[in-house]
């Protein structure tokens, strides 16, 4: 089942998967560029919570920046969510204080074992570029979990104010930082994954404070989160990019803004001239 939309530079394409690791079909949005030759290095982007991609105007900021020739040719895969999003979303095998993220293994699966292998079929061209992994709050930690067990499959991540103090203890029972799970995934991971990062907070993410330093969690959880891959030998700015956005909130409209810097970084044309 699926419906066609041409717009002026892009094509979107909506498509239903039958996923036997979540138990549900899957409707996902696919947007791809409509003047391919064949020869093209043509790149892939999966994002999360593709339910929002209309409010976070993906195809005006597409179309822009094929007008002004700053991306390479890329297809976006925008996965959309269900009512099973807080347990579906998390870090594989490793459910928060309140058992949220239980199916967070089967969603890897989907995406692995029955996404990809979908894309590659449900697209005119091979994928034969970059492939990256991105998400907006809990869909940014998923992608970023997603991507890290599976670098083989990927080489970026992108996270839009992840929620990176998605903890195995409650704040009332005796939390620490080191209760931070994807913080420990990192730790914990015996090899260096091949892949770079993209990580984004708002100055207006959130009011927390849980340690009381005057900086909001958001930013202290993802400046944590690059010194836990600084650790593992990544380097600034070769591997990993953080965009801190005066004013950014969390919500769509911030995201839709930092779209356009994500996508230069990950696709942009380096060589205009």
């Amino acid at each position: 089942m699926y419906t066609t939309i041409s717009l002026p530079g892009v094509i979107k394409t909506e498509k239903t998967i039958q996923s036997k690791y979540l138990k549900r079909g899957v409707e996902v949005e696919i947007f791809a560029p409509d003047n391919l030759l064949g020869n093209e290095q043509l790149n892939l982007l999966l994002l999360n919570d593709g339910q929002d991609a209309a409010e976070l105007q993906l195809q005006n900021t597409l179309n822009t920046l094929y007008g002004q020739n700053k991306i390479e040719p890329l297809v976006i895969v925008a996965v959309k969510t269900s009512d099973n999003r807080l347990q579906e979303y998390g870090v594989a095998g490793m459910p928060d204080f309140q058992n949220r993220g239980s199916r967070a293994q089967a969603y890897t699966d989907f995406i692995i074992k029955e996404l990809i292998p979908f894309v590659q079929t449900a697209v005119e061209f091979p994928i034969n570029g970059k492939r990256a992994f991105a998400g907006f709050s809990l869909g940014g930690l998923t992608a970023f979990d997603v991507a890290w067990n599976n670098d083989n499959y990927f080489d970026a991540v992108g996270v839009f104010s992840g929620s990176f103090w998605w903890r195995k203890k409650d704040l009332k029972d005796g939390y620490t930082d080191n209760d931070r799970i994807l913080h420990q995934r990192i730790k914990d991971t015996k090899t260096k994954p091949d892949l770079k990062f993209w990580l984004m907070t708002g100055t207006e993410d959130e009011l927390a404070d849980r340690n009381k330093n005057y900086i909001i969690d958001s930013i202290d959880d993802t400046i944590d989160v690059i010194k836990e891959l600084l650790k593992k030998g990544y380097k600034r700015p070769d591997d990993i990019a953080y965009y801190e956005m005066v004013g950014g909130k969390h919500e769509l409209a911030t995201w839709a803004k930092a779209m356009t810097p994500f996508l230069l970084w990950a696709f942009g044309k380096k060589n205009l001239f």
